[in-house]
């Protein structure tokens, strides 16, 4: 079997899977604080025939060796965790994170699941829950006679109850970082996981030792831009389309091998 046919192969597979990391990206350019994907490739074992430095005669040695090489393969997905636009929404649950950092919310589970997704709400308990009903860590809940809420940079949550003048300090918001956010698992509904390769969870005042600070009424947008894996898709194409000329030539040549021999 012609061993481009395999080396081919590989190729169609990796661009397919970067097709697919691309029409992911494409698919979320529109939710909120979502981080885009790269395909990370690697190109697979040489099948060495002559060793670079072997020798070619008892004084002499090989400048270049004769290697083949046996594909690529696409061996993960990396985060790009550069932050996106920032847009006004004067809403007050509404929080986006300029700077890094994670908001922690707590899953059924019990355990902490981490996002930077701001689109907070109140649940029937008067409780901060995210989209999704998870609950903010540390729980923060607003009494029903509150009319105002204001959210500090530094995360202080306080309250304006009616009738009252002054305002009230609720509770306060925390956000964790992690020495290679690439490293967290994605769970999917804007939610990441702590990993071993992502490292233990700082968490602290937003705004303090390189965390970043609260914005109020804001919230961070996605980080993809589309022109941009519109050409990534272009090129995508077209390195499947040679890799699936390679296929055909391929075949032709063992075609004209078996009607000629």
């Amino acid at each position: 079997m012609h061993s481009a046919l395999w080396v081919a192969k590989t190729g169609l597979s990796a661009m397919d899977k970067q097709l697919a990391v691309i029409s992911n990206n494409l698919a979320n350019v529109s939710t909120t604080a979502f981080k885009k994907d790269r395909a990370v490739f690697e190109n697979l074992l040489y099948k060495t025939l002559r060793a670079p430095g072997g020798l070619s005669s008892q004084n002499t040695e090989l400048p270049s060796g004769l290697q083949l090489g046996a594909g690529v393969r696409v061996t993960g997905t990396q985060k790009n965790f550069e932050e996106g636009d920032y847009n006004i929404t004067d809403r007050q649950l509404d929080v986006a994170i300029q700077g890094g950092g994670f908001f922690q919310v707590q899953q059924p589970d019990g355990t902490i699941a981490y996002t930077r997704d701001g689109q907070f709400q109140l649940n029937s308990e008067g409780t901060i829950v995210d989209s999704t009903g998870l609950v903010l860590e540390p729980g923060i809940t607003v009494d029903q006679d509150v009319v105002e809420i204001t959210i500090g940079e530094d995360g202080v949550v306080s309250v304006l109850r009616a009738g009252e003048t002054e305002t009230e300090e609720v509770g306060a918001i925390n956000i964790a970082t992690f020495i290679n956010a690439s490293g967290l698992n994605y769970l999917g509904s804007n939610l990441y996981q702590e990993t071993t390769a992502s490292g233990a969870p700082v968490v602290g005042v937003p705004g303090i030792d390189g965390r970043g600070y609260l914005s109020q009424g804001m919230l961070e947008s996605s980080n993809v831009n589309s022109i941009e894996e519109l050409v990534n898709m272009i090129t995508t194409q077209r390195a499947y389309e040679m890799n699936s000329k390679v296929i055909a030539a391929a075949d032709g040549m063992l075609s004209f091998v078996n009607q000629q021999l």
